[in-house]
């Protein structure tokens, strides 16, 4: 069911906002509601319809259901029918392993986003569907931003704007300063749905192919459908003749069935994964969720920190809206630091090892005969 648009683009023009939240996936949408409860205008911009697919794992860990939780949404998840995780099962070579994931769950980027947006409108939030977002010029106590949709275009004005674009960007802003640097070497994201798929792909199980290019996983939705999401060399992708048939390789190298028509779905990528934008705030800006910085993810982890970062926003967004300081700035910096960059970390080490085929078979050969060993690193990507 797609969500209405609560204003015409017209109208958004007719006073000042407290916040211009610009996209509307899960760290946007859950910052917008939450600084709605605390009584403030706030307006929701996102440049798709609703409810819409990303490129995405689907994969929802225990640290992001705890900040649901945290944030008043406990049950969310599972209203939407969610599949409740119980293992991950990893494959490198002819090597395999299952191991317990047990407390994360499953849940498509459309009806999660969708449900995150609808719990924003009920709280108060003003939303635009299908409009294109940029920043204004800041004017003495206000921040201008450039809305469009199709032919029209809008000028509002915010007293806070929180960038949750994702990987995208911000298009044609002229705020280079939030442009994010890409690392060198960094893998593109890929993935696509399957409403067709062998039935060794069961479904409360996250199955992780681990290539010589990348890895692939696979992961059963609430409508039974089969999702796929990948971290990809571009070079693998070059030499297999694109996004699907890259997939394939993996799969075929770690021996595992082949989906149906794989290299023939509709696959969609994304830009480098791992990036970092150069400034995570500036004169009444805020950056967050994947517009801040994003490391390949592994089950779930990217949903967490965007999750986080909505919450952990608000205070302070609350405040800045009030009155805002420069040191806004570089407490928001230092807050992003502490709860987000550190997990990171963890997730850099996990892709730099993912890169070494070799060692990879060597772990999961170990872990095969020990699988307790992964306790506490599953621990630790669990958000626990």
């Amino acid at each position: 069911m797609s969500i209405a648009p609560t204003l015409e683009l017209a109208q958004a023009g007719d006073h000042c906002w407290d916040v211009v939240v610009i996209g509307a996936g899960p760290a946007g949408a859950l910052a917008a509601r939450q600084l709605a409860r605390m009584g403030k205008a706030v307006l929701l911009v996102d440049k798709a319809q609703f409810p819409r697919w990303k490129v995405c794992g689907c994969c929802l860990n225990p640290g992001a259901l705890t900040t649901l939780r945290a944030a008043g949404l406990e049950g969310l998840a599972a209203r939407c029918g969610a599949v409740p995780l119980q293992n991950v099962e990893l494959a490198a070579g002819k090597r395999r392993v299952l191991l317990p994931l047990a407390g994360g769950a499953v849940l498509s980027r459309e009806a999660f986003d969708a449900a995150l947006v609808r719990a924003a409108l009920e709280a108060g939030v003003s939303f635009l569907a299908g409009v294109f977002a940029s920043l204004g010029e800041n004017r003495q106590s206000v921040r201008r931003v450039l809305l469009g949709q199709g032919e029209q275009r809008q000028e509002v004005s915010a007293r806070l704007v929180l960038v949750a674009v994702g990987l995208a960007g911000l298009g044609l802003s002229h705020e280079t300063s939030f442009a994010p640097a890409v690392e060198e070497g960094s893998r593109i994201g890929a993935g696509v749905v399957a409403e067709r798929a062998p039935s060794c792909y069961r479904a409360g199980t996250v199955h992780m192919a681990c290539g010589t290019g990348g890895y692939l996983g696979l992961v059963r939705r609430e409508d039974g459908h089969l999702n796929m999401a990948a971290a990809l060399d571009v070079a693998l992708v070059r030499q297999s003749g694109g996004l699907g048939q890259a997939a394939a390789t993996i799969l075929d190298e770690v021996h595992w069935p082949l989906v149906p028509d794989l290299a023939e779905l509709g696959w969609r990528g994304t830009p480098g994964l791992t990036r970092q934008a150069r400034c995570l705030a500036g004169e009444r800006v805020l950056l967050l969720g994947d517009a801040a910085g994003y490391i390949e993810p592994f089950t779930g982890e990217g949903m967490a920190w965007a999750l986080t970062t909505g919450t952990a926003v608000a205070g302070l967004a609350c405040r800045a809206a009030e009155c805002w300081r420069p040191e806004w700035a570089e407490e928001w910096a230092s807050r992003y630091a502490s709860l987000v960059a550190r997990r990171q970390g963890l997730c850099r080490l996990a892709a730099q090892a993912l890169r070494r085929p070799s060692l990879v078979r060597m772990l999961v050969a170990v872990l095969a005969h020990a699988p307790g060993l992964a306790r506490p690193f599953l621990h630790r990507f669990a958000g626990k």
